[in-house]
């Protein structure tokens, strides 16, 4: 089973605001979509990307447990 967007970004230590600014999603987005607010695929791929860097793995939209892509 995945991680959720809140777990990875909790992992390794960002803030919403962090991610956000890393992003270029607005950090009350985030916030909604940590909650299963929908997402759309651009926003989704740029938050994906961001977590791929960090993490050193490549990071699928799909990938992140209850993003909810629209």
């Amino acid at each position: 089973m995945g991680e959720t967007l809140r777990e990875l970004r909790v992992n390794i230590g960002w803030s919403q605001k962090m991610l956000s600014e890393k992003s270029g999603v607005d950090r009350a987005m985030l916030s909604r979509v940590e909650k299963g607010a929908t997402i759309g695929a651009v926003k989704a791929k740029s938050i994906a990307d961001v977590l791929s860097v960090a993490y050193g793995r490549e990071i699928k939209p799909l990938d992140i447990e209850g993003l909810n892509v629209k």
